[in-house]
């Protein structure tokens, strides 16, 4: 659950960001883009994070943190080494996607990555994360709420 509303909201922004940057202007044939985008977006997004980057965080966190560290510090690796694959990929992803493949998407790339870290990294940190930590203490509430009514009960 955690894991999907990360990926959501990061596919809802970065896949309008880039598309509305491309384009250069906001109006119904962007918005009809963006919706068309998304779902199949989200698909590759959730297939690779599980599959390959998150896995890889994982590890990449776990050895540049020790067991005393605190779950802030962690949460920082795992956030920064997430982000670090998943821009680099789905910048490319991103661009195959919505222009096909050519002989450019290198030199594309190479322009667009650094700027796409930058922002999903900025987000991810201060609004995405926060945002799937709360829904998840909230769900993790509404659990033990509910466990307590069933054993009083």
């Amino acid at each position: 659950m955690y894991g999907a509303i990360i990926s959501t909201l990061t596919v809802l922004f970065m896949t309008s960001f880039s598309i509305i940057l491309a384009v250069g202007e906001f109006n119904g044939d962007v918005a009809f883009a963006i919706l068309k985008t998304i779902p199949i977006m989200w698909i590759i997004v959730m297939i690779i994070e599980s599959a390959i980057f998150g896995r890889i965080a994982e590890a990449l966190a776990a050895k540049f943190t020790q067991p005393t560290d605190s779950f802030n510090a962690k949460i920082v690796f795992r956030i920064l080494f997430t982000v670090l694959g998943m821009s680099a990929a789905m910048t490319f992803i991103g661009d195959i996607v919505g222009n096909g493949f050519s002989t450019e998407i290198f030199s594309y790339w190479l322009k667009n990555w650094p700027r796409n870290f930058v922002i999903v990294l900025i987000a991810e940190s201060l609004v995405i994360q926060p945002i799937a930590r709360f829904a998840m203490v909230k769900l993790h509430e509404s659990q033990d709420k509910k466990a307590q009514l069933e054993i009083n009960a």
